[in-house]
């Protein structure tokens, strides 16, 4: 019976973004299986092209003496897991992509960096033998080759760098000794390791009772046959960490392997810190920053057995671990886990599609649960664990709300609040760090009035006007217009308009109010060469400064026992963007913020400065009260049919003819209403601008689609998509689909 090899081409082009079939020669049934790289025939000239191997079948899809053969299995190249095969092919379905877009995203190291190597010298003779060839050498002023002999007889192996160094034996010598039997030079493939710096303390965990628990019941489910994923909700300082150690040292009991997701670069040096500690060489890192050859061989290192953790940001996930035991997301409800480039996928849901296929446990925590995973607890789908309390019972920071209008109106014009300069003199009197947070989220155009707070809403979507360099104020859902306001609708006032503040203006009106103190910037600027963001964080854990300034790059998940206040700059930015989680995105935020206060034995206090201090996020973050946020946010959703109760599709157009484009958006809305005429479960929305209109002079439009029923826009999805494929009207625009969106459009 003739075996056939599904295989798709290693080439980008997206009409050949299908599965094309080889015949298996007799002989190869037993290399060829999904996963493997294959050189195939392709084309008119039979041009041999690399290709990857989807599926191995018995049955034949086309006439069978049309179909070609295999020519082999790709040399020097790096095999493909199944697994990730067959994960690729689900991203494509549920994001959309094609799937040599997929494959790449799974497998990012593709390509065979150089690899390195170290090199150790050994003494072949031993006793007599060896006593008798050095005194051959000394005979005959052999210099080089007694310094040598005499070396290894002390100590053998010797590093190839230790003997043509220290001891001046050049490589002809080494070489020539060699083909005598003298010596033998071992090559030892030597793996790069980013984390080569580390040492390991061998700390253990204690867990309190309530991590106990939860790590038990945790690893009871998961004997049960129970692998629904796991949400820890912990309020900030709780020690999820200590949770997510004690569930891998289980795993590695049974040599299995984990992934810990963390949101962004910025958090690796702390985390991976703690994690070493624990496990020692057997954790590594993936990410961007790093060079391509360290990303290499993290790859190899996690294929052969090597490593039994690794820590990164998104694309970690992919990993290829052969007996994954957990997935870890940290920060759950980090909007980082949601890809922006094609395909368009969310970490979380991936995760949970990776661990169905290889029977491992997902393990999601936050102080500040996404609204989706906690009400897919809620429903069941997820198992809830509650941890209420900080370790050692430190008591959460207090926390007030400073009104920015009272302070206007008092004269004072600064950014800082006077309650907020008073705290920090008393902590630079006490030498206690102080953390300035500027939530600069949503700083595109958004229009507010300093006096009383009032926002600038769409009267039909409920979601923040932008400001677009014309002057007209623009809803980024349904495309409504409306001029710019120069007085407050609210309260008259002619204090309106965008706020614009950045960290670096931040930072020097700091240095001239607190010349005395030690002040350093966390913010893209300063971060932007490779282990910039370890050496700012460490400055500041040795207590190198006395105030860091950032971004939101400095409030999730960094531990610094010494900060007793935390200010929150501007905390009601984010609650202006142009997007239907702005107030869950506050709400993160100043949760977040304020958990970096009190971490040690010293109380901590929080000041949040806002021009809206009665919005519920902000009175819900500076109560710590997640559950009181949950209720109003969840009933603003099923109100709205947002996510999670409705389901969103976004299309994306991009051109760089504006005709073209507008054309192409309405000609994807005319078929759209065709689609869902007489279905009342789905709603249509624009087509609009998006957020940016035009960038690099290309085009952008949005169409949104709500339903319930997220398989229904997943299929709506796939018939947009072949349409787009066959109509020679969209030759020349780009059509993207995204699920969900985590950002502002």
């Amino acid at each position: 019976m003739d075996l056939y090899a599904n295989v798709i081409i290693d080439i980008t082009h997206t009409d050949l973004d299908r599965v094309f079939q080889y015949r298996i020669p007799d002989g190869m049934e037993d290399v060829v299986s999904a996963g493997v790289a294959v050189k195939v025939p392709f084309g008119r000239g039979n041009a041999l092209r690399q290709g990857y191997v989807v599926e191995v079948t018995d049955i034949a899809e086309y006439d069978t003496s049309k179909i070609k053969d295999v020519d082999s299995v790709a040399e020097g190249s790096l095999p493909i897991e199944a697994q990730l095969i067959a994960l690729a092919a689900w991203m494509r379905e549920d994001f959309g992509g094609t799937m040599n877009q997929a494959l790449k995203t799974v497998l990012p190291v593709r390509r065979k960096t150089a690899e390195r190597e170290r090199r150790m010298i050994h003494l072949v003779p031993c006793g007599k033998e060896a006593v008798a060839l050095l005194a051959e050498c000394e005979r005959k002023h052999q210099t080089a080759r007694v310094r040598l002999l005499a070396a290894l007889m002390e100590q053998s192996p010797l590093p190839y760098e230790t003997v043509t160094g220290k001891l001046n034996v050049t490589a002809a010598v080494i070489r020539a000794m060699e083909e005598k039997g003298m010596v033998r030079v071992e090559h030892i493939r030597d793996y790069r390791n980013p984390l080569d710096r580390m040492k390991k303390k061998g700390e253990t965990v204690a867990l309190n009772s309530v991590q106990q628990g939860i790590a038990d019941d945790i690893l009871s489910r998961r004997k049960r046959g129970d692998l629904r994923p796991s949400l820890i909700h912990g309020v900030t300082g709780s020690g999820k960490t200590e949770v997510y150690i004690a569930l891998i040292e289980a795993a590695v009991r049974e040599r299995r392997q984990a992934i810990v997701l963390i949101p962004e670069i910025a958090l690796t040096f702390q985390t991976v810190l703690r994690f070493y500690n624990h496990f020692g060489d057997r954790v590594s890192i993936l990410n961007s920053r790093m060079s391509a050859g360290e990303r290499y061989d993290q790859y190899e290192r996690a294929k052969d057995g090597r490593l039994d953790v690794i820590i990164g940001p998104r694309s970690a996930l992919f990993a290829p671990f052969d007996n994954l035991g957990f997935i870890i997301i940290d920060e759950e409800h980090e909007s980082t886990y949601k890809s922006e480039t094609v395909p368009c996928y969310h970490a979380r849901e991936t995760a949970i599609a990776r661990a169905k296929m290889c029977g491992a446990m997902v393990v999601l925590g936050s102080a500040t649960p996404s609204i989706e995973s906690y009400a897919r607890a809620e429903a069941g789908e997820y198992q809830l664990y509650q941890m209420m309390e900080r370790v050692s019972r430190r008591q959460l920071p207090v926390v007030e709300i400073v009104d920015m209008r009272e302070e206007l109106r008092a004269g004072n014009r600064s950014p800082f609040s006077e309650r907020l300069e008073e705290l920090m003199e008393d902590r630079l009197a006490k030498h206690e760090q102080i953390m300035l947070f500027l939530n600069r989220r949503g700083m595109a155009g958004f229009v507010s009035c300093r006096s009383c707070g009032h926002e600038i809403k769409c009267p039909h979507c409920d979601v923040s006007l932008s400001l677009h360099n014309g002057g007209r104020l623009v809803c980024h859902y349904c495309g409504y217009t409306q001029p710019m306001v120069t007085n407050c609708p609210e309260c008259g006032s002619k204090y309106i308009g965008t706020f614009k503040a950045g960290t670096q203006k931040m930072e020097q009106y700091v240095r001239r109010r607190f010349p005395e103190a030690r002040v350093l910037r966390m913010d893209l600027d300063t971060t932007r060469q490779k282990d910039s963001y370890e050496k700012i964080l460490s400055a500041f854990a040795d207590q190198e400064a006395d105030i860091l300034i950032g971004t939101q790059m400095i409030v999730k998940g960094h531990d610094f026992p010494n900060i007793t206040l935390v200010g929150v700059l501007a905390a009601d930015l984010s609650l202006y963007i142009s997007d239907y989680r702005a107030s869950e995105r506050t709400f993160e935020l100043l949760t977040q913020a304020a958990g970096r206060a009190g971490r040690g034995e010293k109380a901590g206090e929080v000041v949040i400065q806002t021009y809206q201090p009665g919005h519920f996020a902000v009175v819900t973050a500076a109560a710590q009260d997640y559950q009181a946020f949950y209720r109003e946010e969840i009933a603003f959703r099923k109100l709205m049919k947002y996510p999670p109760v409705w389901q969103m599709l976004v299309i994306h157009m991009s051109s760089a003819n504006e005709g073209l484009v507008n054309r192409a958006a309405d000609v994807l809305q005319y078929n759209l209403r065709e689609k869902i005429r007489e279905d009342a479960g789905f709603q249509l929305v624009g087509p609009a601008d998006a957020v940016i209109s035009k960038v690099n002079d290309i085009y952008r439009k949005i169409i949104y689609v709500k339903s319930a029923d997220y398989a229904g826009l997943v299929r709506i999805k796939d018939e947009l998509d072949a349409f787009v494929r066959e109509n020679a009207d969209f030759k020349s625009v780009a059509v993207q689909f995204d699920f969900n969106p985590m950002d502002g459009l």
